[in-house]
């Protein structure tokens, strides 16, 4: 089966060494460059960072002027591109959203989209059946939309030439294992940061959000790269709270966590680029709904009660907030992840996993124990056993 990765449809630092890698890997004959709205400058600017001898693998959605004099192999046409450049002698493909549409396709190949809910456009879906489409679709037609490695034995049984990638391409999958239990640092000072989130990770927690308010990036920065080396011995994810350019700068850091008065989360995104974690705060329906559009890859929904740990508190939600808003969320398409967090105890577990939120994020219940690294093993079996059961 041929597969195609597409492009995120930002411009971030090192895309033109992603591309490359991505070729390189074998997996993909092809990369698409999609950027609505791109003008010529930035495409040339990304085309430059592209060696000459990988462009005969490119396809451009955009600026198409730019294929020849680029030596680019392929022209997308859709309806902001809609005929090729004049003599074009190149690959042309093609975007089409009905099977019956197919029959008349005369393009090299086409996407069919979306087959499955789309993992880069939340609340995109299809409307097929791919049991029917095994009558429309041939050597011709690629599967576009929520198309994951999982997915593709049973795309090609269907019949279908070839499927697009896009999320799963460049996007860094969270390990929903990993995500079950989070814990945001809180402390007066440096060492009491460090010592807090130490004890979480020898409990056994894996997700440590180094949230340190009110202080200036150095001594967070200072705090990050003390807690990094334990994090990876152990496999545990580490994000920064709010330093967005911090965490894109630094490797050790997987990814940040922005509230909702912090850097927008499509902003941030663009900074981050595709591969780090992007969390975004969210208090409603809405807000779950436009950060997963923005780029987040998780979104942490709350305060569930009142806290103590963080100023500026949004309304408290409960577990019939978190119920009605997850419903809304899955019933309207946007299956991100979601992390209950604000005031959680170890009493409040059971009936908030049964909500449908994949993790609970935690900080004072386990900072208040006696024995801290205890009390996050605990919290660790309890959340363990609400998903085995």
């Amino acid at each position: 089966m041929n597969l195609v990765a597409i492009t995120v449809p930002y411009f971030y630092d090192g895309e033109g060494r992603d591309i490359v890698s991505v070729l390189e890997s074998g997996r993909f004959g092809r990369v698409h460059i999609r950027k609505p709205g791109a003008s010529a400058n930035e495409m040339r600017t990304l085309l430059d960072a592209v060696p000459a001898e990988y462009r005969q693998n490119l396809t451009l959605h955009d600026c198409l002027e730019l294929a020849e004099e680029y030596g680019v192999g392929g022209v997308h046409l859709s309806r902001r591109n809609a005929v090729a450049p004049v003599g074009w002698k190149g690959i042309v493909s093609r975007s089409l959203h009905a099977v019956e549409d197919i029959s008349a396709a005369t393009e090299d190949y086409v996407f069919l989209s979306p087959v499955y809910p789309s993992i880069s456009k939340p609340g995109y879906r299809g409307n097929f059946d791919l049991e029917e489409l095994k009558g429309y679709v041939n050597s011709k037609v690629y599967a576009l939309g929520g198309v994951t490695p999982e997915r593709l034995t049973e795309l090609e049984y269907a019949g279908f030439g070839g499927a697009a990638m896009l999320g799963s391409v460049w996007c860094r999958q969270i390990d929903m294992s990993q995500f079950r239990l989070q814990f945001i640092t809180h402390g007066e000072t440096s060492d009491e940061v460090i010592e807090g989130a130490m004890a979480a990770l020898e409990g056994g927690c894996r997700w440590v959000q180094v949230r340190m308010k009110d202080r200036d990036v150095a001594e967070v920065e200072k705090v990050v790269l003390r807690l990094a080396p334990v994090c990876r011995s152990c496999d545990a994810v580490l994000l920064v709270d709010d330093h967005v350019e911090l965490a894109a700068r630094l490797d050790c850091v997987d990814g940040v966590h922005v509230g909702k008065n912090d850097m927008p989360v499509a902003e941030a995104r663009k900074v981050l680029g595709p591969s780090k974690i992007l969390g975004a705060t969210a208090n409603t329906a809405e807000d779950v709904m436009r950060a997963a559009t923005d780029g987040a890859d998780y979104v942490g929904l709350g305060p569930f009660r009142f806290t103590t740990t963080k100023k500026n508190l949004s309304p408290v939600l409960g577990l019939e907030g978190y119920a009605g808003i997850l419903r809304r969320c899955r019933d309207a398409g946007y299956l991100i992840p979601i992390v209950a967090i604000g005031g959680i105890t170890e009493s409040d577990i059971k009936e908030i996993m049964s909500t449908g939120v994949g993790g609970i994020a935690v900080s004072g219940t386990i900072l208040r124990a006696g024995d801290r690294a205890a009390k996050t093993a605990e919290l660790v079996n309890m959340i363990s056993g609400t998903v085995e059961n």
